[in-house]
């Protein structure tokens, strides 16, 4: 064999065995120890940035070594090529104007944001996510209109008023889409314990939107929802009239809105009490599509009463049933609180892996 291409072979064979190294569950458990551990030492500058930059190399050239994503979004593509856009990327100066209240809730957002795109909620860079800062000022969380839900920040986000006006436009030089926002500013100055709101387009949502009946009570998420309001399509929202109109149909209670042959909408007391609704809101209308397509129509369906369920609930017998009414033997505010704990820990493990 001709030396040059002895040397390519060899070549070629070391390479194999560095990447069999560096796919292999040990030696990235053992890279974790040790940053663990340099950590525990102190803060060594040299000595952090080799592992910091063996890490990264690992991350970009050896993504099967993390966990499968959820399917949907771009987010799930860029997860799959190992290219992760920090969540939390506020560092340095960036995070001093922030309180740690705020900084906690950029997360959050970025993070919902993230998980939104995962789970196939995300239609381009349309439609918001929204959260209040507080109540003393009005100032709300928004995406600055341009960028898709994968790319979202916990600096990037924009900070705005009740008329949409910008307070602190964040990492980047972009906007807001005013338009968008008017759904939430409306909801907000009607609903002052709503911290969060949710407005997305789903395919199944879409579908059930258009429908006479509305969200029928076929399932558990279904009911798990609540009182749903309903508010009648009259094109794109932008005048006064009608944001009295939203406010009168979602009403003082009501955690979910469907906006007619348009799209859906959830609010919170919490981030996590939001995506809680939302993710029943999104099921509940992908199982009635599904269950509508196979059952031939509504005449077909087994409908379930909401009363009967809540009456159920309350009976001193109902923990020892199995199933539906055990799912709500709480209050629905209650559930909704446990809920929001399993969402915020989804929300928080979400923000640390990509940290």
């Amino acid at each position: 064999m001709a030396p040059d291409l002895r040397q390519d072979f060899n070549m070629m064979e070391q390479k194999k065995r560095v990447s069999m190294i560096l796919q292999s569950p040990a030696f990235c458990e053992e890279l974790e120890s040790m940053i663990q551990e340099q950590f525990k030492k102190g803060k060594n500058p040299t000595g952090l940035l080799a592992l910091q930059q063996i890490a990264d190399f690992m991350t970009t050239n050896v993504p099967n070594v993390y966990p499968a994503a959820p399917q949907g979004g771009m987010a799930a593509l860029n997860m799959s090529l190992g290219m992760v856009t920090p969540v939390n990327d506020l560092r340095g100066s960036d995070s001093i104007a922030y309180d740690k209240g705020e900084k906690l809730l950029r997360c959050k957002l970025a993070a919902f944001y993230r998980l939104a795109d995962l789970f196939g909620w995300s239609q381009l860079i349309y439609n918001h996510i929204t959260t209040r800062v507080n109540s003393e000022q009005e100032h709300f969380l928004i995406v600055p209109f341009g960028l898709l839900y994968s790319e979202v920040t916990a600096s990037s986000l924009v900070k705005i008023n009740l008329q949409g006006d910008v307070v602190d436009r964040g990492s980047t030089n972009l906007g807001v889409n005013q338009a968008g926002f008017t759904l939430h500013s409306a909801i907000y100055a009607a609903r002052p314990d709503v911290k969060c709101v949710v407005h997305i387009h789903t395919p199944a949502g879409a579908a059930v939107s258009a429908m006479k009946c509305g969200l029928l009570p076929i399932s558990p998420e279904a009911l798990s929802l609540g009182e749903v309001a309903y508010h009648d399509y009259h094109g794109i929202l932008v005048d006064e009239e009608e944001k009295v109109l939203i406010q009168k149909n979602l009403g003082p209670k009501s955690k979910v809105l469907i906006l007619r042959n348009h799209g859906l909408v959830s609010v919170g007391e919490s981030v996590e009490e939001a995506f809680y609704y939302i993710h029943n809101l999104v099921v509940a209308c992908e199982i009635q599509v599904r269950t509508l397509a196979s059952a031939g129509g509504p005449d077909n369906l087994v409908l379930l009463n909401p009363e009967k369920y809540k009456a159920k609930s309350r009976s001193p017998g109902s923990r020892l049933l199995h199933g539906t009414a055990c799912r709500f033997e709480l209050p629905l505010s209650r559930r909704a609180c446990y809920a929001g704990k399993r969402a915020a820990s989804l929300l928080c493990r979400f923000v640390a892996k990509a940290e």
